[in-house]
């Protein structure tokens, strides 16, 4: 039981030493397939960002919102304009950030793997699905 514990807490890996905001862009995603980020120029890591319309800050209260009724998001980092997340599956931890652009009216983002190489979409099918339920919340607004 034991090595079994182990063998689940080591799925969580280190978080990275590249995250957090560097002016307006996040660090670009690995050539691994793990990794999805709005600001990415290939296609297999691009995935558009978050667009609304309305006082940025509002939009980006509502996507704090959003990420902490969610069950494998945890709120690591809070700043003004910068929200970096922890997101877990049943054995990995990935890192999620978000950063509001006020002059596109956009909320820019990356979520990317700790371990492995593949991630089978995982992070693009929960950005996605943290999509649906930001635009829900502006429908709702």
């Amino acid at each position: 039981m034991t090595i079994g514990l182990l063998g689940i807490m080591g799925c969580a890996g280190e978080r990275p030493n590249n995250l957090g905001a560097k002016g307006n862009l996040l660090a670009a995603c690995p050539s691994a397939p793990n990794c999805v980020s709005s600001r990415a120029e290939d296609t297999s890591h691009r995935i558009a960002p978050l667009i609304f319309s309305g006082d940025p800050n509002t939009a980006f209260a509502r996507l704090k919102q959003v990420l902490s009724r969610r069950s494998d998001t945890s709120i690591i980092e809070d700043k003004p304009e910068y929200l970096r997340v922890e997101l877990r599956t049943t054995l990995f931890v990935d890192d999620g950030e978000f950063l509001l652009d006020t002059t596109q009216m956009t909320i820019q983002f990356r979520s990317a793997s700790r371990l492995g190489y593949s991630d089978l979409g995982k992070n693009r099918r929960r950005m996605e699905e943290i999509r649906r339920q930001f635009l829900a919340t502006e429908t709702k607004s």
